[in-house]
C-alpha cells in the first residue's frame, strides 16, 4: 500500500490479536458466532476502504488538493496499525449497542426482519450523532500541516463515516436479514461461555405483532442461546 517500515510480523500479530479479541468479546456479549464473525468482517471492510482512500490521496495524489496536501509517496509507518486498532475499538461499541437492541426485540417475539428494523431505527439517532461528532473532530486533524496528523485525521474520518453509514445502516442489517435465524447460532462446544442478559431493559413487548413463524422462531436446541 505504501512505504511501511514496521516489521510485517509485528503488524500481523497485532491485527490478528485485535480481531480475535473483538470476536471473542462479541461472542460473549451477544452469544453468537455468526454475529461476531459478521462484525469482524464488516470492520475489515471499512478499514480496507479507509486504507484505500489514504493510499489514493497521500501516495497517488488523487484529490490531494481537497485536503491541502500533495502526493508524498508514502504513509507514515505507524498510522495503518493505529487506525486499525482505534477503529476496531470504536466499532465494537457500535456493534454491541445496535445488535443488543436487535436481540432484545428478537427475544420478545419479533421475527428477525422486524427485530433488525426496530434495532436500526431505535439506535439510528445515537449512532449518527456520535459519528458526526467523531468525523468532525478527526476532520480537523486533516486540516493540519503535519503529514502525520493529516493522514491520521483523513483515515479515521473516512473510516468512521463509512462505518456509521454504509456498514452500520446498509450492510449490517442487510446481512442479518438475509441470515435470519442463523444469526444466533452458537456451537454446543461453546455453550459454556457466560452469557450477558439483554432482557431486563425498558423495551416494551411488541404490540400487534404476529407470532413468529416456526422457521423464524428463536433457536431452542442446545447449541444456541435464547
Amino acid at each position: 500500500m505504501a512505504a511501511i517500515t514496521t516489521e510485517p510480523s509485528d503488524t500481523s500479530i497485532s491485527t490478528n490479536a485485535a480481531a480475535i479479541t473483538k470476536a471473542n468479546a462479541l461472542m460473549a456479549a451477544l452469544g453468537s458466532v455468526v454475529i461476531a464473525a459478521t462484525c469482524v468482517l464488516l470492520d475489515l471492510l471499512s478499514v480496507g476502504a479507509a486504507y484505500g482512500v489514504m493510499t489514493a490521496i497521500f501516495q497517488h495524489g488523487w484529490g490531494a488538493a481537497l485536503v491541502g496536501t500533495h502526493a508524498v509517496g508514502a504513509i507514515e509507518s505507524w498510522i495503518p496499525l493505529f487506525l486499525f486498532v482505534v477503529l476496531f475499538g470504536l466499532s465494537m461499541d457500535y456493534h454491541v449497542f445496535v445488535v443488543s437492541r436487535i436481540r432484545e426485540a428478537r427475544n420478545r417475539g419479533m421475527t428477525t426482519a422486524q427485530a433488525v428494523s426496530y434495532g436500526i431505527r431505535s439506535t439510528a439517532g445515537v449512532v449518527t450523532s456520535a459519528a458526526v461528532i467523531m468525523v468532525a473532530v478527526f476532520a480537523v486533524f486533516g486540516t493540519l500541516s503535519m503529514q502525520d496528523f493529516k493522514q491520521l485525521g483523513v483515515g479515521l474520518a473516512v473510516a468512521i463515516l463509512l462505518d456509521a453509514t454504509l456498514i452500520r445502516v446498509v450492510l449490517l442489517p442487510s446481512v442479518m436479514a438475509l441470515l435470519g435465524n442463523r444469526n444466533w447460532y452458537l456451537p454446543r462446544w461453546l455453550a459454556w461461555m457466560p452469557g450477558i442478559s439483554h432482557r431486563s431493559t425498558g423495551l416494551s413487548a411488541p404490540v400487534g405483532l404476529p407470532s413468529p413463524e416456526p422457521s423464524e422462531a428463536w433457536p431452542t436446541h442446545a447449541g444456541a442461546r435464547g
